[in-house]
């Protein structure tokens, strides 16, 4: 098993996405959407951003 983004309901009727590590434990979870489309989205920013993002230690 590889890592993974899911895209999933939620009780609410809202998308929200999750990455999951290859032992199925949930590292990240996102806002509500209103669409699929949007929580494609979300994906795909994180793809693409996610390796230059600045780290804030707010502890």
């Amino acid at each position: 098993m590889a890592y993974k983004f899911e895209i999933y309901k939620d009780k609410a009727g809202e998308f929200r996405v999750r990455f999951k590590a290859p032992n199925g434990e949930k590292m990240l979870s996102s806002e509500g959407y209103s669409s699929k489309a949007a929580a494609k989205n979300c994906i795909e920013s994180v793809k693409k951003n996610a390796a230059g993002a600045e780290i804030e230690d707010n502890s």
